[in-house]
């Protein structure tokens, strides 16, 4: 170093010298005066200075001076210079002053930081020279980044009441630079809303905490070199119980003398939440009342008969006074007055006996009261007859049609045919209105029939001899249709069947049938990865014949919101195998699919069996599932109330299945079902009851929590997974229960069923069903199938089936209604329009809004380019009238 600081001042002196002599001549002029006034007559300014620096792992780091003006700079660290090799330099003028400009860097490594045992932090600084003298920088520290793994303080889970404050210390590890904090809730970087407060010593402070402020708070540290996440905290904010106001008292229970009258209250202001506290206290107060009886009413005695009068009449009296009614008894009964004769029956008016003498009148209405028996006699037998003649009539004229009818479909229906003297109507409604164990006289509920085909062709095609009758619970919905289509819906199954108009042929009527088959299915195929993500659904007859594809649409259970499934569709064949029809997401001429998030619209051409199959491409793939808590009190113990958990796909018929047999067991739901995603990690479900109050309630030791494996949930098939938790109240008094039911699936999702129930009412819950528009309807036919007016309908697709100068067509059509994939398909079709707005009517069948269809013909009448789009396919997939899109 010593060699290095005398070589450097013997440059100096020789820049010194060699700046003395320069010739005079050179330093004439104002060119020469400033220049010789800018480098003798100014110390370096620093431009750049060191600044303080920090190592992470092993990569070096730079440090930078620049000053003006500059003869040379070296680096000085730990009071030592740095060699003039070590340096890397650079040197030009400033235009606008002309003074000269260095800029000098360094490298500082780990190993010279790591060497260095001064009592200070490693250091360096610039010292740089002018003509007039030196100047130094500031001094720049350089530091070894780290932060250590485990926090000096994590957060600690606590539970708080609603409205209190919630504290969560953190002290994040040592580090340095020291590490900046934050909060995360429930995986999501916290939001302070205004209630939050993040202290200058990392703490996390709510003043009032909400229920929304439950969840799992995380702390996480971070500075240059790594983040560091803290242990997790789980806060529960709970709301202990309070009364609600007393009801009135209830009328006194007997209707006389001493009884007892109540008034209630409910631990409902608010409900306990969370854990929280029940209310302490009787709901039910009683108290003590009298009723006064109520006294009936009898006569007295009668009085004397009064003097007889010119009508030879006598009269006597009592009154109801012995006693006189009281307190709500009853009235005397009887008259309070007589009359009499008083002379014993000869008593004469005009020399007649009284009893001889008829007053006027009498025979005449005597003969009218005779006359008018006889008339209201015959008119009753001439109606009666007419009835008789018309119930026979009508059952000639119907009698063949119905019982066939009804023995095709299983059930009693309702119809509006004509008679059989004149065929049956083209566009004959046919809705099914039977009660699921209601079947005709002599008929065995096996549905083997359906398929039948009624109109003026005679066609009498009938299903395979396949039985279709389940171990589980079937859903079917059958009706007829003819030329003008119409829609099938099975109720509550999110299972729907579109027949476009013109799909079936002129004169003809075909009864169709669609039926969600449940019956076990240990796999899909040989492929074990594979699921079943919907119903297995069947719709016929097979020997069908449509002029276009059907729009079916089956409601599924997959998380398609990420890229995690591979889905497909796929159909039985004759052997109960099943076959691949396509993938949801390639390409395909013979069949179309459009997936939505909890439903798939698929457009067919042939009748049969198709399902839904999903195969997960990582452990991400995900599938919903519904979640429901039922509950009844046990039939064998008085003191004893059962909760009944279910795990069942989510899709529409699996909960109905469950709802139904709920519905005949007696249970209540107890809580709305909520939906969670069970994902494919292999990890299992688990499902635990939490909060029992322990001084009210017992439990069978052993049962609090219990277990789904991964395969039982993963692979369902629609299968109602449930487990139950029998509970035993102390006492009769203890009417309420208040718990929740946890469900989570580890390393997953957790989803909270919170129960509060009354134990002792008499009255069934009644378990709802779903409320869709669909829920009633099973069929519809005609122009009250469709959202679209068939005149529109035809006018859109005679305008798009042909291409144009200005490129509207059907391509247009399909992308600006969001069909814009697999456009073959609809290519292959003889009027690819119709097809696609059969599509849009699937689509739109719950909303039957015509405002997203009018946006787009109005976004297209605004197109003025033509575009060059080209689609084909083979000339067999093509009819021969249909000629090639460009």
């Amino acid at each position: 170093m010593g060699q290095f600081s005398g070589g450097c001042y013997l440059s100096f002196g020789v820049l010194v010298l060699l700046a003395s002599r320069v010739p005079a001549t050179s330093a004439r002029g104002p060119r020469g005066e400033s220049l010789q006034h800018g480098q003798s007559g100014t110390l370096p300014h620093f431009l750049e200075e060191p600044v303080d620096a920090y190592i992470v792992k092993s990569n070096p780091i730079k440090l930078r001076c620049q000053a003006r003006p500059a003869l040379q700079i070296f680096f000085k660290c730990n009071g030592e210079w740095v060699h003039q090799s070590q340096h890397m330099s650079q040197e030009h003028t400033d235009m606008g002053t002309g003074l000269k400009i260095r800029e000098v860097m360094i490298n500082v490594s780990r190993q010279q930081v790591e060497d260095f045992h001064g009592p200070e932090d490693y250091w360096c600084l610039c010292v740089a020279w002018s003509h007039l003298g030196t100047s130094k920088s500031r001094k720049a520290t350089v530091r070894i980044a780290y932060l250590r793994k485990n926090f000096e303080q994590d957060p600690q889970g606590t539970e708080v009441p609603l409205n209190g404050m919630i504290v969560l210390h953190c002290r994040p590890p040592e580090g340095v630079p020291v590490a900046e904090v934050e909060w995360l809730k429930n995986e999501e970087p916290l939001s302070s809303e205004g209630v939050v407060e993040t202290r200058g010593d990392h703490n996390l402070i709510i003043s009032e905490a909400r229920l929304s402020d439950s969840g799992n708070y995380t702390c996480v540290a971070n500075n240059i070199v790594a983040k560091r996440r803290s242990a997790t905290a789980t806060v529960v904010v709970y709301v202990n119980g309070g009364w609600s106001s007393w009801t009135d008292w209830s009328p006194c229970n007997v209707r006389c003398g001493r009884g007892v009258q109540k008034r209630s209250r409910t631990c409902t202001n608010p409900a306990p939440l969370n854990g929280g506290a029940f209310c302490e206290g009787m709901s039910v107060q009683k108290s003590t009342c009298n009723t006064l009886c109520p006294v009936d009413g009898g006569w007295g005695e009668w009085s004397e008969w009064s003097v007889c009068s010119s009508d030879c009449e006598r009269q006597r009296s009592r009154e109801c006074t012995a006693p006189e009614p009281k307190h709500g008894g009853r009235l005397c009964d009887g008259v309070a007055v007589a009359t009499d004769n008083c002379t014993g029956g000869l008593c004469t008016q005009n020399r007649k006996l009284i009893h001889d003498v008829k007053p006027q009148g009498v025979e005449n209405s005597s003969d009218v009261a005779l006359y008018s028996g006889l008339a209201a006699g015959v008119v009753t037998v001439v109606l009666l007859i007419i009835a008789v003649t018309l119930y026979r009539r009508s059952q000639s004229e119907y009698g063949v049609d119905v019982i066939d009818s009804s023995a095709l479909t299983g059930g009693f229906q309702s119809f509006s045919f004509k008679t059989s003297r004149q065929g049956v109507a083209e566009r004959a409604e046919y809705h099914v209105m039977s009660h699921p164990q209601t079947f005709p006289r002599g008929l065995a509920p096996d549905y083997r029939a359906v398929g039948t085909t009624l109109g003026r062709r005679g066609k009498n095609l009938f299903t395979p001899q396949v039985s279709l009758t389940p171990s589980r619970p079937l859903h079917k919905a059958t009706a007829v249709f003819g030329h003008a289509g119409g829609r099938l819906v099975v109720p509550n199954t999110g299972i729907s069947l579109l027949v476009p108009h013109g799909g079936i042929a002129e004169d003809t009527t075909w009864e169709m049938y669609m039926i969600i088959n449940q019956e076990d299915s240990s796999t899909v195929s040989e492929e074990e990865a594979e699921i079943f993500l919907s119903p297995a659904v069947t719709y016929g007859p097979p020997g069908l014949d449509l002029s276009c594809p059907i729009a079916m649409t089956i409601a599924h259970c997959a998380e398609v919101a990420a890229d995690n499934w591979t889905i497909r569709l796929k159909r039985q064949t004759q052997d109960n195998k099943w076959e691949e029809v396509m993938s949801v997401d390639e390409e395909s001429t013979s069949c179309y699919c459009l997936l939505e998030a909890q439903r798939c619209h698929v457009l067919l051409e042939h009748p049969g069996r198709y399902t839904l199959v999903g195969e997960p491409l990582n452990q991400e793939a995900a599938k919903r599932l519904r979640l429901a808590v039922f509950g009844s009190p046990d039939t064998s113990n008085s003191l004893g109330f059962t909760l009944r958990v279910y795990c069942v796909d989510d899709t529409p018929d699996a909960f109905q299945e469950v709802a139904v047999g709920e519905r005949s067991r007696g249970g209540r739901l107890l809580e709305e079902p909520k939906m969670m995603l069970f994902r494919g990690n292999t990890f299992s479900l688990q499902v635990s009851i939490q909060d029992v109050p322990q001084l009210l309630w017992s439990i069978k030791p052993f049962t609090t929590c219990q277990e789904f494996s991964f395969s039982q949930v993963w692979a369902s098939n629609q299968r109602p997974l449930q487990c139950a938790f029998s509970l035993e109240r102390y006492s009769h008094s203890s009417s309420q229960l208040s718990c929740k039911i946890s469900i989570r699936q580890v390393k997953g999702e957790e989803q909270i069923l919170q129960v509060y129930t009354s134990v002792v009412e008499s009255e069934k819950g009644v378990v709802p069903f779903f409320t869709q528009s669909d829920c009633t309807i099973i069929s519809q036919t005609g122009s009250r199938a469709f959202k679209i007016p068939l005149s529109i309908r035809q006018r859109i697709s005679a305008t798009f089936d042909t291409a144009n100068a200005k490129g509207k067509d059907w391509q247009l059509l399909a992308q600006k209604l969001h069909i814009d994939r697999n456009l073959c398909y609809f290519a292959c079709q003889e009027s690819p329009s119709s097809v696609i707005l059969s599509l849009w009517e699937v689509q739109h069948q719950d909303s039957g809004d015509l405002d997203s269809l009018a946006s787009a013909l109005e976004e297209i009448s605004k197109v003025q380019s033509p575009r060059a789009v080209t689609l084909g396919c083979s000339r067999e997939e093509r009819d021969s009238e249909f000629t090639k899109v460009g």
